[in-house]
């Protein structure tokens, strides 16, 4: 079993993910974001983003009720779609599905963000929230039929309403579900870098123990996506691979590891 997480940037090269991942004859479940299509969205419906980071230090998009309408149009309607579209092109009988379909993924709702402004400690409450469980049995049902299932944002809260989460912790809760060998991430960069300016700066292999360390050194969003990193390590020792989405192959390119490979 291979989790796939492909990445929501612009320059994603959709059209060779879904070429690579037709050839490929394994197990396999896809999760995506769509952050620069949300973001054009936003801007087009007048909808600005609000960004806000916990006194933790972990940074997160604010999601109120207009927010969760553009990441229901940008998530689970246009990118989702229009990437079950590419597969089945290729001959792949992908369906798209988002958490909260079939309760797919369900998740507990944030009972407040505590940021600081000001000087003073601050609770925001908005529709977010933790990813708790997979509705096995429903996956298992598709993959045993043959269909590649698409996943992406909302999930369901614990009463059924749609809520945002971070697809990073989608993927770290099916890895603890399904046990996948390899995760694969698709990204806009070569590989995890060390210094993010610097494409040829890409660090090649990872330990555990390193990623743990260098969770603790960051901050901001990179510190979310290093902490969502790490969990998958929590219930399982897959490979993980850290790989460029915007190349002509990219997931042919991810398991021939070029890119991160973590262990």
């Amino acid at each position: 079993m291979i989790i796939f997480k492909i990445g929501g940037g612009q320059s994603i090269n959709l059209k060779g993910i879904a070429e690579d991942l037709a050839a490929l004859n394994e197990p396999k479940i896809v999760v995506h974001g769509a952050n620069a299509l949300r973001d054009e969205l936003s801007e087009k419906l007048g909808i600005s983003k609000k960004v806000v980071t916990s006194v933790s230090g972990y940074a997160s998009v604010f999601s109120d009720s207009k927010a969760i309408d553009v990441m229901m149009m940008a998530y689970a309607g246009l990118r989702n779609k229009r990437l079950v579209e590419l597969l089945q092109s290729q001959g792949v009988n992908a369906i798209g599905l988002s958490g909260l379909d079939g309760c797919l993924i369900q998740g507990q709702r944030n009972r407040g963000i505590r940021v600081k402004e000001n000087g003073k400690i601050k609770i925001l409450r908005d529709f977010s929230g933790k990813p708790r469980a997979v509705n096995k049995t429903l996956l298992t049902v598709l993959l045993e039929q043959g269909y590649l299932p698409v996943i992406t944002v909302p999930i369901a809260d614990e009463n059924g309403f749609a809520i945002n989460s971070e697809n990073d912790d989608i993927v770290a809760l099916l890895q603890s579900a399904l046990q996948a060998t390899t995760i694969v991430q698709l990204i806009e960069a070569p590989g995890f870098l060390e210094n993010p300016s610097d494409p040829d700066s890409v660090i090649s292999r990872l330990t555990i123990r390193e990623l743990r360390m260098r969770e603790q050194q960051s901050a901001g969003r990179i510190k979310r996506k290093l902490h969502a990193l790490v969990k998958i390590f929590e219930n399982g020792k897959p490979r993980v691979i850290i790989a460029d989405g915007r190349v002509e192959h990219p997931v042919k390119n991810a398991l021939n590891k070029k890119g991160t490979v973590i262990q």
